[in-house]
């Protein structure tokens, strides 16, 4: 009777530990999931701002239009340049008017504005070098009267989230340790819950692999289960702020979200059973004797 009740007491030990790592192995990846996702947003976001910058190329009144026409072809086959839009000197002149609220034309008798391009950059990680070269390339070109963008906000960008994403990979690298090693001890107590199982098998001359052997297939299907709570979790939370934040232009295409899915599914493999079969190896060297200290 006592031994069934001991018994009875093990195996709801041993259930007890499993479900602990297994809700803390999905906390985990959900966590590092969600840290990683917002970090991708955010470094979307600073891509977004690159891009967003704009130069203006001004050209000369006296080159006809075939100069115009040819300063466009070469503004576009430059490397790092997503566009080039031509603003003749009609349209800039009525944008003005929008702007300021007043005929410029009117009040000159004439147009001063000349036609121009607005060059658009891809997202490029020195935007201040990126812009410095076409700057001094574009400027000795034909028919280029001078190239105009706003040259304290580019040095500030490009300082500014330089530091911005190394703070971001950072945190995240901190992050991910800290978890791992959380881990790794929480399925280091989960092996010493079967160690009375263990040390049995060792006694009767059991080899390392049939032993390992049960317990790794058990920490796949431990891994499966908690990338599958994580996963669930992970698109709650995606929803949620997508809800919450309708104006944030959060990444949310079934693609990128399955493809994160699928990282989650994989780490919570290989994260269960490398450590479990490092736990396993260290307990297995052990002397018998000193099970109780492990």
């Amino acid at each position: 009777m006592g031994q069934t009740k001991g018994n009875s007491r093990l195996k709801r030990k041993v259930r007890g530990s499993y479900a602990i790592s297994t809700v803390s192995i999905a906390l985990v990846l959900f966590l590092l999931a969600g840290v990683g996702y917002i970090i991708w947003n955010l470094s979307k976001a600073t891509d977004g701002v690159k891009e967003r910058m704009t130069l203006y190329v001004m050209l000369s009144d006296a080159e006809p239009a075939e100069v115009k026409e040819e300063v466009g072809y070469k503004l576009r086959s430059l490397e790092g340049v997503k566009e080039a839009l031509f603003v003749s000197k009609a349209d800039a002149a009525a944008e003005m008017k929008e702007f300021v609220g007043g005929d410029v034309e009117e009040f000159l008798s004439y147009n001063p504005l000349p036609d121009s391009y607005e060059v658009r950059l891809r997202a490029s990680e020195s935007p201040k070098a990126l812009v410095a070269a076409i700057e001094s390339q574009v400027s000795e070109w034909k028919g280029v009267d001078e190239v105009v963008y706003q040259r304290a906000v580019v040095e500030n960008m490009d300082t500014n989230l330089g530091k911005f994403k190394i703070l971001l990979l950072l945190f995240g690298g901190a992050l991910l340790v800290v978890s791992l090693v959380l881990l790794r001890n929480t399925i280091r107590m989960s092996v010493f819950a079967h160690r009375t199982l263990i040390n049995t098998m060792k006694l009767v001359g059991a080899s390392k692999g049939f032993i390992k052997r049960p317990f790794l297939v058990d920490s796949l299907w431990q891994g499966v289960v908690a990338a599958l709570l994580a996963s669930g979790l992970f698109w709650g939370m995606v929803v949620a702020l997508n809800e919450g934040l309708p104006y944030v232009m959060l990444v949310s295409s079934v693609e990128v979200l399955a493809t994160i899915c699928g990282g989650i599914l994989v780490g919570g493999v290989l994260i269960s059973v490398l450590f479990t079969n490092f736990a396993l190896n260290k307990f297995i060297r052990m002397n018998s004797s000193k099970i109780h200290i492990y």
